[in-house]
């Protein structure tokens, strides 16, 4: 039995450059309730997903309450348990719910932020092999350094939900 539903297709968003984050040409994706959870252990069943499609670097935690990005690399945020309201892509970005079963993939650069979190939110983190994450704030220095290091950040081998046939792979073929 698969622990990804059926036809799972992700919203897909770009979010233009503000002048402090850069964001990137690539879409943010959001899959939403994609993932049938295990109820006694949601926070695994993410993480073996991201693992088996060669995602690492896992976490369990929540998302900071102030905007930043990762210049460095791609994420993925995995929803095992509870809801939290999330800014992304900056202060001109949008808003969105995201709960238990849902996960975001952010391209490199693309900012967020937790507005609102259940008390029992946490969130499972990833990375593509290879890359290293750094925290970086919205600074007009941190945005100039940004513009450079972004476009060497390379495609990962696989979707993070869907494997290497996933959604993400069609939708971030480099232009």
């Amino acid at each position: 039995m698969s622990i990804v539903r059926d036809n799972a297709e992700p919203l897909a968003i770009v979010f233009e450059d503000d002048g402090l984050v850069p964001n990137n040409m690539l879409p943010f994706l959001v899959y939403q309730g994609a993932v049938k959870l295990d109820a006694k252990h949601p926070e695994e069943t993410i993480e073996s997903l991201f693992s088996a499609n060669g995602w690492g670097g896992t976490w369990r935690n929540g998302i900071f309450d102030y905007l930043h990005y990762h210049a460095t690399v791609h994420e993925v945020l995995g929803v095992a348990r509870g809801s939290a309201r999330v800014r992304f892509g900056g202060d001109n970005g949008q808003e969105l719910e995201i709960k238990a079963g849902d996960v975001a993939i952010l391209p490199a650069g693309t900012g967020h932020q937790c507005i609102k979190a259940s008390e029992d939110f946490c969130v499972i983190g990833a990375y593509p092999p290879g890359a290293k994450m750094e925290v970086t704030r919205p600074t007009p220095e941190n945005h100039a350094k940004a513009l450079k290091t972004i476009p060497k950040v390379t495609l990962p081998p696989a979707d993070p939900v869907t494997g290497k046939d996933g959604p993400m792979m069609r939708l971030w073929r480099q232009p």
